[in-house]
């Protein structure tokens, strides 16, 4: 079975991945078996450009066909920021807690009508073999609520209220949330150009 590197140490993230792409004949691996390649520099100006760096030097170093996204929060009330710079908004390296107290600031006496968000993602496929690669992107509506709601997520996810569902993204089950989220729908995209071009 061949393997596919997923260029992540998130737990959480791969975990996702790995249920979404159940169907495949992959074996889907993280970086932890690869603690050389953990601290790629994110220096892109762009998810595009981020998740295509991680997935590019990852496979170029262990030869495996690597998966890689960069995403982040997108808030239209701060001009898009975070952005690329979600995980390390309040410094190079926050906490999760630390990230949302800096946001809660920075839209403090905001009204909900201005406080409109999406998560972004794209993600990146590299194969070493032939310097093929292809991005896919998604994207999940929702606002920014005043103060954290739910235990099940990651990041921003208790802020993050979706408005058809009624909850914060920590409040959805994670099937709902697997569904939905912005890695979803990038990840849908991906699966139909992991079938053509690496399971025909």
């Amino acid at each position: 079975m061949e393997k596919l590197l997923i260029a992540s140490t998130n737990k959480g993230k791969i975990k996702e991945v790995r249920a979404q792409l159940k169907n495949f004949d992959f074996e889907i691996i993280g970086l932890d078996d690869f603690p050389e390649l953990m601290n790629i520099e994110e220096d892109g100006e762009t998810f595009a450009e981020n998740a295509l760096k991680k997935a590019r030097v990852s496979a170029q170093k262990t030869n495996l066909i690597t998966l890689a996204d960069d995403s982040g929060l997108e808030v239209d009330y701060l001009d898009g920021r975070p952005g690329i710079y979600s995980a390390r908004f309040s410094g190079e390296n926050a906490t999760d807690e630390e990230n949302n107290k800096k946001l809660l600031k920075e839209l403090e006496g905001v009204e909900k009508e201005e406080r409109t968000a999406r998560f972004r993602c794209v993600m990146a496929i590299y194969d070493p073999r032939n310097d093929f690669y292809k991005t896919a992107d998604g994207s999940c509506e929702g606002r920014i609520l005043k103060s954290p709601r739910g235990e099940n997520g990651f990041g921003y996810d208790p802020l993050f209220y979706v408005e058809k569902k009624g909850k914060t993204m920590a409040e959805l089950s994670s099937e709902i949330k697997n569904k939905i989220s912005h890695r979803a729908n990038a990840l849908e995209k991906m699966k139909k150009i992991i079938k053509e071009e690496f399971c025909s």
